[in-house]
């Protein structure tokens, strides 16, 4: 049974992260590669854990997180459904079944907030870790004078962190965000349609998603 473990250590999943991080690097993006994709896994993972959710569904929502990205190697543009394709290969060549690989593989191919939507546990998992990733240390550009808005509102991020509540069905995002490097309004002005994904992803799991900025509750 392929696990989370195996996909960090395989050396085709190395090579293609490596590959994406500097296509990333170049087009100018924030950082996609093993920091992501690490802190995407294990939130997914924890999410659908402290859900109560079975442990071969966490493992696949740990896994889908690590993949998740790996299409950016290829092209930014679809890197969602170029990923799934490719994951999927990797994991049926590695000795996922087929039922766990195409699981995966639907979820990646939904994480992209323009083709993407919450069509199963793991992809809502997947979704909500991904999209809460928001912090200054994803921000390559070292020149802040030379910021655009998607660097200025990641820099501005100080702590970013989402929580589940089983009890209370609520996910909840707590940024804190450095208002004299980005308003409140740019944060909005990026990411409404991913707090909208997020609502949705909360939703499928039978959670309320709720957003607080700087500890005043915006949604």
């Amino acid at each position: 049974m392929v696990t989370i473990k195996d996909v960090r250590n395989s050396e085709e999943v190395k090579t293609f992260l490596a590959i994406a991080e500097t296509q990333m690097r170049v087009l100018g993006y924030t950082e996609h590669s093993f920091r992501h994709v690490t802190l995407v896994s294990d939130t997914a993972g924890r999410i659908l854990k402290q859900l109560g959710y079975p442990e071969r569904e966490v493992e696949l929502a740990r896994i889908a997180g690590y993949l998740h990205d790996i299409g950016n190697a290829v092209n930014r543009n679809d890197h969602a459904h170029t990923g799934a394709m490719m994951a999927y290969d990797m994991l049926i060549r590695m000795g996922m079944d087929y039922k766990d690989a195409a699981e995966i593989m639907m979820a990646i191919g939904n994480h992209d907030e323009h083709t993407g939507t919450a069509v199963s546990n793991i992809s809502s998992a997947l979704i909500l870790a991904d999209k809460s990733d928001v912090h200054r240390s994803r921000v390559r550009n070292t020149d802040v004078s030379t910021f655009d808005i998607h660097d200025r509102v990641n820099y501005a991020v100080e702590k970013s962190t989402i929580t589940v509540d089983k009890d209370n069905k609520t996910a909840e995002l707590v940024l804190k965000i450095d208002t004299s490097i980005c308003p409140v309004m740019d944060y909005f002005e990026i990411f409404l349609v991913r707090m909208t994904m997020n609502r949705r992803a909360a939703a499928f799991l039978g959670l309320q998603f709720q957003l607080l900025i700087n500890d005043s509750r915006l949604i």
